[in-house]
């Protein structure tokens, strides 16, 4: 059934006139009288009964405007509201205590909607946003696929830290500090720690260091020069990609693109 149809019907219904429903849609009285027509093929009953002075609804006609008055103010509600959507974010720790919460800041200098931020492990970020759980992720995983695209935002330079001067080449020797099972710590050592200290906050894993638990890899742009920390680089940490996620839509909503806007 064609929307068209139902709204042609629906406003000659309501002002018992051809020619007033025309107006308000902005098309020729013929349009309307033609797809009030295809409306009753479609449906396959007679709607209105017309003479050259007067328009009655049919009884099947009456429940259809009805149901269809109903419907279309439905209709409206959801998309008029768009402006009161509210904006669901999923992010890493990491990111969010250093370099999205600025950017939320900012967006909230121009705009008023409800945002809601969830802390996420990637999987569960990935999982997030292919389920609708998520309007938008922040990641470092890139994900590209028929129904999700990912846009590169910056590198991140991750670096081992410590308190203490270490031995590089022994780092099996020290307690890892670890946010998940997939921590970047495990790529620059084939031989894992035996001492393992999982903590899912970067805030927290950086303030173990500093009191001298143990040893962790971390975005450099989370530590200061008051933290007094030994910093370490690796090649295998080089390519740390951080990325921008969302559904692949024709036309993005307003409330997705507010954000993508403010953090230009």
């Amino acid at each position: 059934m064609d929307y068209r149809y139902l709204q042609a019907f629906i406003l000659t219904a309501k002002y018992s006139s051809f020619s007033r429903a025309a107006k308000e849609l902005n098309i020729a009285q013929s349009a309307i009288s033609r797809q009030i027509k295809l409306l009753e093929e479609n449906v396959g009953e007679e709607l209105l009964v017309r003479s050259s002075k007067k328009m009655v609804l049919t009884p099947k006609g009456k429940d259809l405007f009805s149901l269809a008055t109903n419907f279309d103010k439905q209709v409206k509600h959801i998309f008029d509201e768009e402006e009161k959507h509210p904006l669901r974010i999923g992010t890493l720790h990491g990111l969010l205590e250093n370099w999205l919460y600025p950017k939320i800041v900012k967006y909230y200098k121009k705009q008023s909607r409800e945002i809601s931020i969830t802390i996420d492990a990637p999987d569960s970020l990935k999982d997030g946003i292919s389920n609708g759980v998520y309007d938008i992720i922040f990641t470092n995983q890139e994900i590209q696929s028929d129904l999700i695209s990912s846009l590169t935002l910056f590198n991140e330079h991750l670096v081992l830290i410590s308190k203490n001067e270490i031995d590089v080449t022994n780092l099996k020797n020290y307690r890892w500090i670890i946010y998940n099972d997939d921590d970047n710590i495990f790529k620059i050592n084939t031989t894992h720690s035996k001492f393992l200290t999982h903590v899912n906050s970067i805030t927290a894993i950086i303030k173990l260091v500093k009191s001298g638990v143990g040893i962790a890899v971390v975005p450099d742009h989370l530590l200061t020069p008051s933290d007094k920390l030994f910093q370490y680089s690796f090649k295998e940490l080089e390519h740390a990609n951080i990325y921008m996620t969302t559904l692949n839509h024709k036309k993005l909503p307003t409330y997705i693109k507010e954000l993508v806007e403010s953090l230009k």
